[in-house]
């Protein structure tokens, strides 16, 4: 059942016009093809598996279609790309009043460069088989952490749509670049997290300099004071659509919420366990910090697991490369800190995992909103340290989860092995040691005391030995210890660290019998402008 209200003086402003359904997972009835939209976006999303829409889809494209503002409000994982992305390229290619001439006329402002390629290989994909005459529409992602040539050059050669994070937009534009005069419709996704993440003054940039004459959606799961001011700002008479009942819970259903108190010590050997539990597909772990994810993903590939990072640490291509191994499964477990929680879109995650706790429960929901998504079920366990109890007690008491003390646990409690179905005899590692996806990418330290080799060896390990260099004592006031390595021409002292130059003919080396010393030889030295000989020191 649908309830329609306008102007109702218990929504969110009194401009804006609510629509309620509930419950947010009914079935999946109504086809794309059925609202109306063009064949060719049709059979592209069909080739993808999806014909059927979701709640906040069916109820956005009747009003996206005609051109109206509206605020789009659902839980992760319900759809919410599409919601926009559909009528926004139905409409593209539909309105001849404003043909298609290769500056943009749709802009999609997304907060993470994660979300920003999701949100473009989607469009992309929808787009495939969309033309206008002769010409291809196109579409492009704008983002930071690359290089600016292959950006600007893809668009000087035109294009239709732009998915891009502020700060790189603002900065094209500012160029000269990105000409967003001509817009007709602009999206704002996952608004919340835009504001999380300070980005409004950004925005506010942007709005300025788009036409007023355009088309304006904002998507988010969450609708935070200042995020309804941002709306009131730069839209016309919005419709707010909520694919869920008004006071459903935060959180999906279809995701069992497990908490534990567990120790830090113990924290990585407990999610050893949890990753061998029956059924366990794709896992996604979080944590707080930069340093705590690589630590973690280093250490649970030390224990045999397919693992990979994803953090502020890593460069931008080594950030891609890990996520597209996972969303391939070359790796089934992805070490993330909050940042990646709004950019990876993969239905199938069964389990995640909270190493840390997350800031508040708006973090909360949307760590665990990577699992339980499409109407498949998912399992979120959190591990709760001692002094993270209170704000965990925090989190609990905001979505009302009725767990405010977890109870105490260990790495070997059978309840652990119990409710999330581990194996009894589940030890802490699966096997031979593995490398995590993104230390492959990251340049190895030097070792002490020496210089590293040119490449020859796999990265990650030392250098081999020569099996010619040797150590011995010598005679003759020689230092103990002191060894010629084989043809290098050096002498070495691994004692004082000290590398001595030898003659690069071999003499001085340990007899070939091994029964006698080696000779020491006097070191020459260059003759100088300064003395009349060399030393003979």
């Amino acid at each position: 059942m649908t309830e329609i209200t306008s102007n109702n003086p218990d929504s969110l402003t009194p401009d804006i016009d609510v629509i309620v359904e509930a419950p947010e997972a009914a079935p999946l009835t109504t086809t794309f093809a059925e609202l109306g939209v063009r064949e060719e976006i049709v059979r592209a999303l069909a080739e993808g598996g999806i014909e059927h829409t979701f709640a906040i889809q069916e109820l956005t494209l009747p009003l996206a279609l005609t051109g109206d503002d509206l605020i789009g409000q659902a839980r992760t994982g319900m759809g919410k790309t599409f919601a926009f992305g559909v009528p926004l390229l139905h409409r593209l290619v539909t309105d001849e009043s404003r043909p298609l001439t290769g500056i943009p006329r749709a802009l999609i402002v997304v907060p993470t460069r994660e979300l920003c390629l999701q949100v473009y290989d989607d469009l992309a994909s929808a787009a495939k088989y969309l033309k206008v005459g002769d010409r291809k529409l196109s579409v492009t992602s704008i983002y930071g952490g690359r290089p600016y040539e292959p950006q600007i050059e893809a668009l000087q050669k035109g294009v239709d749509v732009v998915v891009g994070t502020p700060g790189r937009l603002l900065d094209l534009a500012q160029q000269g670049h990105l000409q967003l005069g001509g817009l007709s419709v602009l999206v704002l996704d996952e608004a919340d997290e835009m504001l999380d993440l300070g980005f409004l003054p950004d925005i506010e940039r942007i709005l300025k300099q788009i036409p007023t004459d355009r088309q304006a959606m904002l998507f988010s799961a969450t609708m935070p004071d200042p995020i309804i001011t941002l709306a009131r700002t730069f839209m016309n008479q919005p419709t707010h659509i909520r694919a869920e009942a008004p006071h459903s819970a935060a959180t999906h259903d279809s995701t069992e919420q497990f908490a534990y108190r567990a120790h830090a010590l113990d924290k990585v050997e407990m999610v050893a366990r949890i990753l061998q539990a029956d059924a366990r597909g794709a896992t996604m772990i979080f944590t707080r910090t930069k340093r705590t994810a690589q630590k973690v993903a280093d250490e649970l590939a030390e224990r045999g697991f397919k693992v990979g990072a994803v953090h502020g640490d890593l460069g931008q291509g080594a950030r891609e490369k890990a996520l597209k191994a996972f969303r391939t499964g070359e790796v089934d477990v992805l070490v993330a800190t909050d940042v990646a929680a709004r950019g990876i879109d993969i239905d199938d995650i069964t389990h995640v995992i909270n190493y840390q706790i997350p800031e508040d429960e708006q973090a909360y929901v949307h760590r665990i909103g990577r699992t339980g998504r499409a109407g498949k079920t998912g399992i979120a366990v959190t591990l709760v340290d001692w002094d993270e109890l209170p704000r965990w007690t925090m989190i609990d008491k905001a979505l009302g989860l009725d767990n405010p003390d977890p109870v105490e646990t260990y790495s070997n409690s059978p309840h652990l092995h119990t409710e999330l179905n581990i194996p009894t005899d589940a030890t802490g590692s699966i096997g031979k040691a593995t490398r995590s996806t993104e230390s492959k990418d990251r340049p190895r330290r030097e070792p002490r005391g020496g210089n590293q080799r040119d490449g020859d060896q796999r990265d990650g390990e030392r250098p081999a030995r020569s099996r010619d260099r040797t150590r011995q004592r010598t005679r003759g006031g020689g230092s103990p210890g002191t060894g010629h390595v084989e043809g290098t021409g050096r002498v070495e002292n691994p004692d004082a660290g000290a590398v001595h130059q030898a003659p690069a003919d071999g003499e001085g080396a340990p007899s070939g019998d091994g029964t006698g010393p080696a000779k020491r030889r006097r070191r020459r030295r260059r003759p100088s402008t300064n003395s009349a000989a060399p030393s003979a020191g």
